[in-house]
């Protein structure tokens, strides 16, 4: 990579000028604005991801994020679910990004750092090792170039893949298989296997400081045009990120319903959601687009969400089909009565829930490989770290003894 290339939050693409790689963002204190590097692969971006970005950007003004190609993630970590140009598009979409660079090397290196005018790079307290076993960040650890974040607990691409692959309710609080489709259960039986681990429930515990953090906090003003849409939001990705930028676009506040768990499952059947109803809201606050959420929005649009919440000016939905409330009845009934329900055509190549499914799917024998990789990976790294606390608490006490010295 000898020029700086970039894709900008619109989604433009350009090589940056020397201009622009000075650029530091909302920096009132007159010192030099501090531009910080973070790089991954953001396979299949949820909250963890769009944390570990909100945490990397409190190190400094500027956030450039570096993104890996298909090739690179290939070659260093196994297979993709989400294609590159839709990974790209999905961190460019997150409020806490300022910059992608597409084709980011998977080795991190003073470089890159320097071609992006960035001061240092931020990353998980998790271990990022290329191919051959060498740990990704040495060069710049070793430049002290580097800074430490705490990774997100109870959620990875792995994860999510793992729920998939296992196919069952359990990850949203329901206990058993009660519900599950049998055959599916048969076909993705060795999900069960080591090579899921921990991929049956969620382990993310949500708090008011998390929604906190995520949430902007802005409430609209009195001349603002308040728009509302509402969904499952399951395994937020592209397809949902295209159609809430162009609700954003129909007026100035986007408010977002999201459905609670038991609802996305009586409308869509089976094992859904994949991810559960704190998880989604975390994903969908994480979209520059978006203003607010209301959790565990009704999944029909009733008086109060028009009038109690925001004055809503306006109800958009997308061109796709869209089932009936329990009662029979169409859940945009009453936007459409009162004339301001719009409909947002969908593009007719667009990515959706279930075309991740289908990946999964498609490819299952070699997401299986994948995820036992990273467990025998997680196994060293738990043993590892056994070693040195032993070798620690060894070197405390005096040889033979027993005595601490």
């Amino acid at each position: 990579m000898t020029e700086p290339i970039a894709i900008l939050p619109d989604g433009t693409r350009k090589v940056l000028t020397p201009e622009e790689l000075k650029v530091g963002g909302a920096n009132q204190t007159g010192r030099k604005p501090v531009r910080v590097w973070v790089d991954g692969c953001f396979d299949m971006m949820h909250y963890g991801h769009a944390n570990a970005l909100r945490q990397a950007k409190q190190f400094g003004d500027y956030l450039v994020v570096g993104v890996h190609s298909d090739v690179e993630i290939e070659k260093n970590k196994g297979p993709t679910v989400m294609k590159e140009e839709e990974r790209y598009a999905a961190v460019a979409a997150c409020k806490w990004a300022d910059l992608v660079v597409p084709n980011a090397p998977y080795n991190t290196t003073v470089e890159i750092l320097d071609l992006y005018n960035c001061d240092f790079c931020v990353h998980g307290d998790d271990i990022t090792t290329l191919a051959d076993g060498t740990d990704c960040y040495q060069a710049v650890k070793d430049a002290g170039r580097y800074r430490e974040c705490k990774r997100t607990q109870g959620v990875s691409t792995t994860e999510m893949v793992g729920r998939m692959l296992l196919m069952t309710r359990e990850h949203f609080g329901k206990d058993g298989m009660e519900g599950v489709d049998g055959r599916l259960v048969g076909s993705f039986s060795q999900g069960t296997t080591p090579s899921t681990p921990r991929t049956s429930i969620s382990h993310f515990l949500p708090t008011s400081r998390k929604l906190v953090q995520f949430s902007e906090g802005r409430e609209p003003l009195p001349t603002d045009r308040v728009i509302y849409v509402d969904g499952g939001f399951d395994l937020f990705h592209v397809g949902h990120v295209e159609f809430l930028k162009k609700a954003k676009a129909m007026g100035d506040y986007l408010l977002v319903g999201i459905h609670d768990d038991s609802t996305v499952n009586r409308v869509k059947g089976r094992n859904w959601p994949i991810m559960n109803l704190h998880e989604r809201c975390l994903s969908v606050l994480g979209c520059r687009h978006v203003d607010e959420v209301i959790i565990g929005a009704p999944y029909s649009v009733t008086k109060d969400v028009l009038e109690k919440v925001f004055n809503v000016s306006l109800v958009c939905h997308g061109s796709t089909p869209c089932d009936v409330d329990e009662n029979g009845q169409d859940p945009y009934a009453l936007p459409k009565s009162l004339n301001i329900y719009k409909e947002i055509p969908s593009p007719l190549e667009t990515l959706t829930t279930d075309t991740i499914i289908s990946r999964i799917i498609e490819h299952r024998r070699m997401y299986e490989e994948r995820n036992l990789r990273k467990a025998r990976k997680a196994e060293l790294e738990r043993e590892m770290e056994e070693r040195e606390r032993r070798e620690k608490k060894d070197a405390a006490t005096s040889p033979g003894t027993g005595v601490p010295v």
